[in-house]
């Protein structure tokens, strides 16, 4: 199996019916305004990188630089796949990083970084990660902090408050979601430490940040940092 039979495969996939334009800002001026999709289910794109795992970097390199975001998110799903089963972690985590230009959408970097990015440098120097915070691209900024997951899966928070408290001022909504996502995930496994940083960030914090932080809480906790 080869890059075209992939291609030719999802020709007979791609529905124009499964086309969901809800969760995406295409709008003109948005960030999704140029997004190109074929309407290739989830479901599918799942199957597709299960059954073509083996194809070199070289073939999901090419396939993740294509304009349309099906093939985008079927490249990193099996790039994730091909992580988990083989020996390639450095290459598929080199790979990545040099395309994180190409890996532009919230739901392809939700897939994968943590998967990627975070696993790799989950007992590595993590310098590269908080470069990426800093950056001037969303969707790299994104990456930084989806990718502390892998960390905080393993119990290690620091550098997921860290990066947090960098994005802090950041004015998107899509780094105020993921932010707050972490800090939530944050709270799973360390309520005291979640605790310590919203007092003493939750003046500065956006509210959908704030929000999703505290989307667990029980109800009168959450309205005393609501009313903060």
């Amino acid at each position: 199996m080869n890059l075209k039979d992939l291609k030719n495969e999802l020709e007979t996939l791609k529905s124009e019916d499964n086309v969901d334009h809800r969760f995406h800002k295409t709008e003109k001026g948005s960030y999704a305004e140029d997004r190109i999709s074929i309407g290739i289910t989830t479901k599918d794109q799942i199957r597709i990188s299960k059954k073509y795992w083996t194809l070199n970097l070289n073939e999901l390199e090419e396939l993740l630089n294509s304009k349309i975001s099906d093939y985008k998110s079927i490249a990193l799903r099996t790039l994730v796949e091909k992580y988990k089963r083989t020996n390639l972690k450095k290459e598929i985590y080199e790979l990545y990083i040099r395309n994180t230009k190409q890996i532009n959408g919230w739901d392809l970097v939700d897939i994968s970084a943590w998967k990627i990015v975070g696993n790799w440098l989950i007992d590595k120097d993590k310098s590269r990660l908080y470069k990426l915070a800093v950056s001037s691209d969303l969707w790299e900024r994104r990456i930084a902090i989806v990718s502390t997951y892998a960390f905080i899966r393993e119990g290690r928070i620091e550098d997921t408050l860290k990066i947090a408290a960098i994005l802090l001022n950041d004015k998107h909504d899509l780094i105020h979601k993921a932010v707050g996502w972490m800090l939530r995930e944050v709270g799973k496994k360390n309520q005291e430490m979640l605790d310590e940083f919203l007092m003493k960030h939750v003046k500065q914090m956006p509210r959908t940040m704030l929000r999703y932080a505290i989307e667990k809480f029980e109800e009168t906790k959450r309205q005393h940092y609501l009313k903060k």
